[in-house]
């Protein structure tokens, strides 16, 4: 009979744990992360296809995939693209995924770092006047305290304790 008490509580107190874990905002918020990463990963991929694949285009082909070098000349490819002979270096893939993450991480820091950061330092400086005003009233506060102690140290006839 306290094996199965036991049990209950390990079961209850795990499932207690868990649930403590998924209401913490962390988990939400890294979930909320993921979504809008995935669908924020179509948006720059369709940048770099429909305006970065252009602009490159217009001094070479328009597939910055296309673009490669070979380290074993010549390359030979057959009727499907794939190379036959040589050793091929695809620098244009490489380049398209440097772009893709530039224009990446420029968004992520331009549209929610950056702004983020100054929220948090205007909200931060704001708490911290607060805090300056109420160290102030603070030390008023004992000032005058410390006064009143004089003044009724005195009309008893006594010298003040400090």
């Amino acid at each position: 009979m306290k094996e199965e008490t036991r049990t209950e509580e390990k079961k209850e107190s795990v499932l207690e744990g868990f649930k403590a874990f998924l209401m913490r905002g962390n988990v939400i918020d890294l979930a909320v992360a993921v979504v809008i990463g995935a669908a924020f990963t179509s948006v720059v991929n369709s940048v770099v296809k429909g305006l970065i694949n252009p602009i490159v285009g217009a001094f070479g082909t328009k597939d910055l995939e296309k673009y490669r070098s070979c380290l074993e000349a010549p390359c030979e490819t057959n009727a499907a693209g794939e190379v036959v002979k040589g050793i091929p270096i695809l620098w244009g893939s490489m380049l398209s995924a440097m772009l893709t993450f530039l224009i990446t991480a420029a968004v992520v820091y331009f549209l929610m770092v950056l702004p983020m950061s100054r929220y948090l330092a205007r909200k931060a400086a704001k708490e911290q006047q607060v805090e300056e005003e109420l160290t102030e009233t603070g030390a008023e506060e004992i000032m005058l305290l410390r006064e009143i102690r004089d003044e009724l140290v005195a009309r008893r006839g006594g010298s003040p304790e400090v």
